[in-house]
């Protein structure tokens, strides 16, 4: 299933994608967050669709696209996890993986404005694979690691390079800032996606293909990510592992180049769908 979830920031409604057209499925489930994926709540969710498919409410007209999943307790990122990203970006390619935190908050639609923050003047891009994970993941062993995961979604990781390099201390602070988490369109679910290892991947700047990559030049694939981040911190349904970028990033060009406002960064993934996001500067409210 394709899942997506639709509405106000904050009010969004549950709804399904199938064959191009947008489908509300409210009345079957209340949204997509811990309690449905812990509760059998996709197979659930595909018997209902099965057993009343002709009772499906087409989603309103012009309603906006929310990120697939409903607020996760956390999204643990990956940091330096293809070779060619490590290398633009001077770094040496880890032993272990780079695991970093992403605030909640940052979660906002694939559609939504990215605001860049006060003050900021490296604000950059970066396409990713994000893993949704479906049940309580604590010490898992790699061989069952894919048992805990629900599906996949399509993440831009917007970072602020002098907050996250420059200020000392960890990668969080420029990570986390509002509107740095745009998900989406859909939460494809595992059994939809032929070869997780094989997905093309890509981001546009303006029209200008900056990223083009592939997730089988992940240094650390999704079994081993998942398995390892579960040995430090337990992991809960619809917590979000998001498991790092190709090259192309504009910390990473000479001379470097990061977003402005009037900009309009497009991603996407092979069976994931793309997402689009304008650029904007920040305004006090």
């Amino acid at each position: 299933m394709k899942l997506i979830r639709f509405g106000e920031p904050g009010k969004e409604k549950p709804g399904v994608l199938i064959a191009d057209k947008f489908y509300d499925v409210s009345g079957f489930v209340h949204d997509y967050n811990e309690s449905f994926f812990e509760n059998g709540g996709i197979a659930h969710l595909a018997w209902m669709m099965d057993q009343y498919k002709n009772m499906l409410r087409p989603m309103p007209a012009g309603s906006r696209i929310g990120a697939p999943v409903a607020r996760p307790s956390k999204i643990v990122c990956i940091g330096l996890n293809y070779a060619d990203h490590a290398k633009e970006t001077n770094a040496t390619p880890p032993a272990e993986p780079v695991v970093f935190m992403k605030s909640t908050t940052a979660i906002c639609g694939p559609y939504d404005d990215v605001i860049i923050p006060r003050g900021s003047e490296k604000t950059d891009w970066e396409v990713e694979l994000a893993v949704v994970i479906g049940k309580r993941a604590c010490y898992v062993e790699e061989s069952e690691a894919m048992d805990f995961v629900a599906g996949y979604c399509l993440h831009n990781d917007i970072s602020e390079r002098a907050y996250q390099l420059e200020m000392g201390g960890t990668w969080d602070k420029g990570k986390g800032c509002d509107t740095f988490a745009p998900l989406g369109p859909v939460l494809v679910t595992k059994d939809e996606v032929e070869n997780v290892d094989n997905l093309r991947l890509w981001l546009t700047v303006n029209g200008k293909l900056m990223q083009d990559g592939s997730t089988s030049n992940l240094i650390f694939n999704i079994p081993f990510l998942v398995a390892y981040v579960s040995r430090f911190m337990t992991l809960l349904p619809g917590d979000i592992i998001s498991t790092g970028t190709p090259a192309g990033v504009g910390l990473g060009m000479n001379p470097q180049v990061y977003l402005k406002p009037g900009d309009i960064v497009e991603l996407g993934i092979d069976g994931l769908g793309t997402s689009r996001q304008n650029i904007v500067a920040y305004a006090s409210s």
